[in-house]
């Protein structure tokens, strides 16, 4: 068979085009098969050079920026024991001893016998204060038959944690405070009686200023059993007397008694306590109570607080007993350690409620529901504390006020500013401005209220 030249030569541009193809398809195979494999070469060296520059940091002394350099690859490279360990070291040496743990905890589960990962781990719990765990990963670590320097390591350790324990056993606390002040309204009563609407006015019911000058004292005992458990048993004594508004001076005794119960992250508190309230000289009202508190830890810069209380009013007074009520509270708080480790922030909120169980029915506006808000906080330096307190509380009562032909509503608004001077440290000089507003819309129960001190304190360690 012949073939024309035109047709060879479309035949052999067919075959060549065919070849062009073909070798496409080859260059792009070829590409498929080495790209992936040149990309993971450039990531294993860009997270090699990652971790070599967070070692070098850790070498210069710099564990802070070790730590900051490596916390964005943390969720994903968690799991891989070389990033976690080098984490878990910069966390520890940079003062996260609770970040440190959690970056600990994964080497182990990897590796349970990573020895440095253990007695790294012992030494993170032995900085939050966790000694029980922190003594059961020093034993664990002299368990893997260590070096003898890392033993002798670990001994020192174990001795300054049953050196702690021996020490701290029993501890008191407690102050002794001295204070002068103005009372704008040492009776909490209304400004004057013109709005007051009653047929006869007690002079008690206006309100009434005065100088004064008191002193407290409070002390505490707190007896360790263990590492978890104690015991405490406390009270505070509170003394103020008026220059001449003789019939309001007053004497606060309040006793209190408790354990504690604590491991790393949490505290749980259960106390009782009683007290003696004198008004004028004489017995005014006795109180008994019982509160319950847990403390969480939310990493190294935030604490979650959540409370309860019940406590009993009983007062001295025949023709004031009807005012007896039984009170319950329950709130959630939060506290914020700011960046210097030392000032913080804290708020809470609460709600409870006043059953009226005085004799010949009770307390004439009834019982109460109320709830508040609080906002706090302290700028600490290294010779004064800057401090100021905020609180809204807004209260109902159930029964019907004659005077008003409705249910009495109250709110209280309060504000605090105050500063401490650390003279030594035994000795503390405060000043404070305390102020105080309740709107009811009883007007014998309106009043405003502010109150200046200086005190100086003593106290005892």
């Amino acid at each position: 068979m012949k073939f024309s030249s035109s047709a060879c030569g479309v035949f052999s541009g067919l075959l060549w085009a065919a070849s062009g193809v073909h070798a496409q398809e080859a260059g792009s195979d070829e590409r498929q098969r080495v790209e992936p494999v040149i990309q993971k070469t450039i990531e294993n060296d860009a997270y090699d050079k990652l971790l070599s520059d967070a070692k070098a940091l850790m070498e210069a002394g710099k564990p802070g920026d070790a730590y900051r350099l490596l916390e964005p690859f943390e969720f994903d490279r968690a799991g891989e024991v070389r990033f976690d360990y080098l984490i878990g070291i910069a966390a520890l040496d940079s003062g996260k001893p609770d970040k440190a743990t959690l970056a600990f905890e994964r080497v182990l589960a990897e590796e349970p016998d990573y020895a440095g990962a253990r007695l790294d781990m012992a030494r993170a719990y032995y900085q939050l204060g966790d000694l029980s765990r922190a003594k059961t990963e020093f034993e664990t670590v002299l368990d893997q038959n260590p070096s003898e320097t890392v033993r002798s390591t670990v001994r020192k350790y174990l001795e300054s944690i049953e050196g702690y324990w021996a020490g701290k056993r029993t501890r008191f606390s407690g102050y002794v405070e001295g204070t002068i002040g103005r009372d704008t309204n040492v009776n909490n009563a209304a400004e004057s009686a013109d709005n007051i609407i009653t047929p006869t006015l007690n002079p008690n019911m206006v309100e009434l200023p005065d100088n004064y000058y008191g002193i407290t004292a409070e002390g505490e005992v707190i007896h360790s059993l263990d590492a978890a458990w104690r015991l405490y048993i406390g009270a505070d004594m509170n003394q103020r007397t008026n220059f001449r508004q003789k019939s309001f001076d007053m004497f606060n005794l309040e006793e209190r008694a408790g354990v504690i119960y604590g491991t790393g992250t949490d505290r749980y508190r259960l106390g009782f306590s009683g007290g003696q309230n004198n008004l004028g000289g004489a017995r005014y009202r006795d109180t008994s109570g019982l509160n319950v508190e847990w403390r969480h830890a939310v990493g190294a810069s935030n604490q979650l607080n959540v409370f309860g209380q019940y406590v009993q009013y009983r007062y001295a007074d025949t023709a004031l007993q009807s005012n007896n009520i039984n009170q319950q509270v329950a709130g959630i708080g939060w506290l914020h350690v700011l960046g210097d480790a030392q000032s913080t922030l804290s708020s809470s909120l609460y709600y409870g409620t006043e059953n009226d169980v005085g004799p010949n029915g009770g307390r004439t506006d009834g019982a109460k529901h109320f709830g508040g808000l609080r906002v706090g906080g302290e700028a600490v330096g290294e010779k004064a504390k800057l401090y100021f307190s905020a609180g809204i509380q807004q209260g109902n009562f159930d029964k019907v006020d004659a005077l008003i032909s409705g249910q009495r509503s109250d709110r209280l608004d309060d504000f605090t500013l105050g500063v401490d001077w650390y003279l030594d440290n035994a000795w503390t000089m405060r000043a404070q401005w305390v102020r105080f507003n309740n709107m009811s819309n009883v007007d014998a129960y309106s009043y405003d209220r502010t109150d200046y001190s200086l005190s100086m304190r003593r106290n005892f360690r």
